[in-house]
């Protein structure tokens, strides 16, 4: 029997009737408390129209978030206030950014809750921006009141606040928005002039007013040409002082031609103008640029907003108790309080308490990911369960969440190679469209001069070649967007490519296709007799390592042993000198235990100068999308293989659960490299790891998926980070990168055929100046519409 869906947000109900909210008269199942705490505020509001007038259902409220999730007392301190409200006089303006709204009934529900809440002057709310303008009266209502009131109907709203770069983008979209609106408003004014002109060639005009209406429609022509279309100026004149031509080239030429040559026929009493076609292409080119500047920023907006899931208030431990303050003035050493449903303010450890985190915003993953003491938070994830405290290890640039941005703003410049091609024949097919005007214009001179300027016009307008330039450069950008999504970062350039190329992928096993996170589940004493000192033996030489290994013997480290000289062998284990005495610990065969029988479970030894003292059994969960994966990547063809450092019996375990058949183990560094290289001769590889050990072979396989827990050097050497822990964000990656590579194909298609087919048209004068500046502008549009169907890719 299938389950009834839940009235509010849409979700399956799975507590039969124990949920019900009553609508309209009538019993309605809630999947969850949340679901029905909401539906009831809303009813209970007198605003059961929205259940009516809705398209779209409701978000998912989380039944186990607490009070606290709605306790915004942070945001009425005046020094965090500063940086978003405005006052005036005895009132404040806030813009809110509202998660949740996904219809116009969500604006209806929202401002219709809060207008008649006493203090409230104004609210205003912008469905298509998901935000909300507010005005109140602090002295009748707090800021964290107005929260609270559009928390209780199911919205999360947070102060809006927008960065440098989107000042400078407003800025910029403001100026551009004058220069269009200057262009429109002439236009229709040279075309009034431009038809009476054309209505004189059939009513015998005469002179004085032929020429009043020219000089007339040169004045109103003047702003477009030498205002709003100075974009285009600016950017051929940039374009020819880097020595490479751009398709804004023949753009201006073809401006300031057509006005040029009008106005000395204006001044001379004789000959054609074409103020109205001049005017007309500039605001149909400004139009078409407006609409693709928007669907660019569209595009971009998903993979540059991760800063603003960041707080901007934390609470602060003092020694005389917890206080509020902004989270920009947290500073390194600090220990605060994330309370449940709070986000973290800034990277650190856990120092008190247990909870789980959502880190979606970093992993794309939804699910919680479990967090005790000495674990590490970020920034913009969210605390679910427990209260924790979390002393600060990094803020401002130095947090994850600012090296992703900068990591994705690097991704988002990348280039596919099929890119770069394109712009170098770019260069080469300005100048092959000018050379074709100069000789369309020398041709009709000759034989039909009347027609010459203009059909040359259509010409340099026609084969623009705008959406040549925007083919790639946009569906990059879409492509982008959806790997910060899914906790996908790619570093390189030239990623997209090296997906869709991919035949052989090849595993390390710690750490990769096991989730790294290693314990000791025994230890077999060999020449040893006390547990205890093998193991704060073993952990004084583990402590300066960095490997997954390291970390099991994390809760054995005693401070009555210290090490020195430690040296780190890659690959094979680490060696040391323990209060006075030499040790190894490693592999069975760095420490010189060859000849023990090998085992299936993952084990290292310590040894000092003399024997072998204990072996250690260690226990690592498989990752649990990992045979998933593997079953994926065989599946489209891929070779799957292991390359691991261990020796023990254990690799061919992994491998028998996860369905990989060609195994290698007890490799070096070199080793993996010279065993990745062998591979190379028959197929493009990519090389999985997370070690220290892995950097060699990561930098020298055709690409490099480093995981996101490992070592910072193992990731500076990868093509791609997983943030996450699931190995099918590779799988998902390779799905985006070849239906980017398909919607780049597209759209090379579109642009290189357009300009093929109406280049003639034009040259043989079928295409009308207006006309080409229209069919310029919807090859580019359709270029970048092309492009954003890759946002809607659902993973």
């Amino acid at each position: 029997m299938k389950p009834l869906d839940c009235f509010h947000c849409g979700e399956p109900v799975l507590t039969d009737t124990q949920f019900t909210t009553c609508i309209n008269d009538q019993q309605q199942a809630m999947c969850c408390p949340g679901c029905q705490a909401v539906s009831k505020a809303i009813i209970d509001a007198g605003l059961s129209k929205y259940y009516q007038f809705r398209t779209e259902p409701g978000n998912k409220q989380n039944a186990i978030v607490p009070e606290e999730l709605n306790a915004f007392c942070a945001f009425d301190l005046v020094e965090v206030q500063e940086d978003f409200v405005h006052k005036v006089s005895d009132t404040s303006t806030v813009s809110l950014s509202i998660d949740g709204i996904t219809c116009a009934a969500c604006a209806w529900l929202i401002e219709h809750k809060l207008k008649h809440v006493n203090g409230i002057i104004k609210i205003q709310v912008n469905s298509t921006t998901e935000r909300a303008l507010i005005t109140w009266l602090p002295e009748q209502i707090k800021l964290s009141d107005i929260l609270n009131k559009i928390s209780a109907i199911g919205y999360q709203a947070a102060p809006y606040q927008v960065d440098e770069q989107e000042l400078l983008s407003k800025k910029n979209s403001r100026q551009f928005l004058l220069k269009l609106g200057l262009a429109g408003f002439a236009t229709m004014q040279v075309m009034m002039f431009a038809l009476a002109l054309y209505a004189g060639y059939f009513t015998d005009l005469e002179l004085e007013f032929r020429d009043y209406f020219r000089w007339v429609s040169l004045i109103f022509a003047a702003p477009v040409v030498f205002y709003s279309a100075l974009p285009f100026y600016f950017s051929a004149i940039r374009s020819i002082f880097s020595g490479r031509l751009n398709m804004d080239v023949s753009v201006s030429i073809a401006i300031l031609g057509a006005y040029i040559a009008s106005c000395i026929a204006t001044i001379n009493g004789n000959g054609e103008v074409y103020f109205e076609s001049v005017s007309m292409f500039t605001f149909f080119l400004l139009l078409g640029r407006y609409f693709e500047q928007n669907a660019r920023q569209k595009a971009s907006v998903s993979s540059s907003n991760l800063h603003k899931l960041v707080p901007l208030t934390a609470h602060l431990i003092t020694q005389i108790g917890s206080k509020d303050i902004p989270a920009k003035g947290l500073k390194v050493g600090d220990i605060i309080l994330v309370k449940p449903g709070e986000t973290v303010a800034a990277d650190g450890v856990i120092i008190d308490g247990r909870s789980s985190l959502n880190e979606a915003m970093l992993t794309g993953e939804q699910m919680p990911v479990s967090k005790s003491l000495s674990c590490e938070v970020y920034a913009g994830t969210i605390n679910i369960e427990q209260p924790i405290r979390v002393e600060v290890t990094a803020v401002g640039q130095d947090q994850l969440v600012a090296e992703i941005i900068r990591l994705q703003e690097s991704a988002s410049n990348n280039k596919p190679r099929v890119a770069l091609y394109v712009d170098s024949i770019s260069n080469y097919f300005t100048w092959t469209i000018l050379v074709v005007a100069a000789l369309t214009y020398l041709v009709w001179k000759i034989y039909w001069p009347e027609d010459a300027f203009w059909v040359t016009l259509s010409v340099l307008v026609a084969t623009c070649p705008c959406a040549l330039a925007l083919a790639t450069p946009t569906a990059v950008t879409c492509a982008t967007g959806i790997f910060t999504r899914i906790g996908v970062i790619a570093r390189t350039p030239g990623v997209f490519e090296k997906l869709t190329q991919v035949r052989h992928v090849v595993f390390d096993k710690t750490g990769t296709l096991t989730c790294g996170d290693l314990n000791i589940e025994s230890t077999e004493l060999i020449k040893a007799t006390d547990e205890t000192q093998v193991l704060a033996i073993a952990a004084c030489l583990e402590a300066s390592s960095l490997h997954p290994i390291a970390k099991a013997f994390e809760s054995y480290r005693d401070p009555n042993f210290s090490v020195n000289q430690s040296l780190n062998h890659i690959g094979q284990g680490l060696s040391g000198e323990v209060n006075g005495h030499q040790y190894r610990i490693g592999s069975a065969a760095f420490v010189g235990a060859s000849d023990i029988r090998n085992s299936k479970a993952q084990s290292i030894y310590l040894a000092d100068e003399s024997q072998i003292l204990a072996k250690f059994i260690l226990v690592d969960a498989i990752r649990c999308d990992a045979a998933a994966t593997v079953k994926i990547l065989k599946e489209s063809g891929c070779r799957v293989s292991i390359a691991s450092g261990d020796t023990s019996d254990h690799v061919e375990e992994v491998a028998s659960k996860v369905g990989i058949k060609d195994v290698n183990k007890g490799l070096s560094p070199q080793g993996k490299l010279q065993l990745v290289r062998q591979y190379q001769t028959q197929s493009h590889v990519a090389m999985f790891g997370d070690g220290i050990n892995d950097a060699p072979v990561l930098a020298g396989a055709n690409l490099s998926i480093a995981m996101g827990s490992g070592a910072a050097v193992t990731k500076s050497s990868a093509d791609l980070i997983l943030l996450g822990d699931k190995l099918s964000r590779y799988t998902d990656a390779v799905n985006v990168a070849k239906l980017t590579e398909k919607i780049i194909k597209q759209n090379l298609f579109w642009a290189l055929g357009y300009n093929l087919f109406i280049i003639p048209l034009a040259v043989t004068g079928h295409v009308l100046p207006y006309v080409a500046a229209l069919g310029m502008s919807a090859s580019s549009l359709i270029v970048v519409g092309n492009s954003l169907r890759l946002l809607k890719v659902r993973l």
